[in-house]
C-alpha cells in the first residue's frame, strides 16, 4: 500500500494510558497513518469528527465508559467504523464480549507494531471492500 493510500485512513485510539496513546501514535504515524488520540470514550464521543476515523483502535478497560460500551453506542448510532479492540486483560469471557459487541481484531499488551499495522490494514480492507458492495 502506497503513502498516499495508508495518508487517507484516520486512526482513532482511545486509551486512558497517556503512555499507550503516544507510543501508538508514534508507530501509527510513522507508518504513514492519520491518527487522533483520546483519553476517554466520552473525549472520543464528544469529538465532532468521531465518525470520520476509518479505523478505531479501542482499550477495554478505560477510567469512565468502557471501550465495550462505547462500541455499543457507536453501532446504536450507526457507525460501521471497525474496531480493533486493545487490552491488558486478556481472558476468555473479555475475548467473548469483544467479539458479542463487534471487533475486527483483539489484541493484547503490549502490542506489537507490526501486529497492530496489520490488524489495521486488515480492518479497513474489510470495511472498505463491504461498503463497496452496498453502493
Amino acid at each position: 500500500m502506497n503513502n498516499y493510500l495508508k495518508r487517507q485512513q484516520l486512526v482513532a485510539i482511545i486509551d486512558d494510558d497517556r503512555s499507550v496513546l503516544k507510543g501508538l501514535q508514534r508507530v501509527l504515524n510513522a507508518s504513514g497513518m492519520t491518527t487522533q488520540v483520546f483519553n476517554s470514550a466520552e473525549a472520543f464521543l464528544d469529538s465532532a469528527g468521531s465518525g470520520d476515523a476509518t479505523c478505531v483502535i479501542l482499550d477495554i478497560q478505560l477510567g469512565g465508559m468502557s471501550g465495550i460500551e462505547l462500541r455499543r453506542r457507536l453501532t446504536a448510532r450507526g457507525l460501521s467504523t471497525p474496531v480493533i479492540f486493545i487490552t491488558a486483560f486478556d481472558t476468555a469471557a473479555t475475548r467473548k464480549e469483544a467479539s458479542d459487541v463487534g471487533c475486527a481484531a483483539f489484541l493484547g499488551k503490549p502490542i506489537s507494531g507490526r501486529v497492530l499495522i496489520e490488524a489495521i490494514r486488515k480492518a479497513t480492507a474489510a470495511s472498505q471492500a463491504m461498503q463497496h458492495r452496498l453502493t
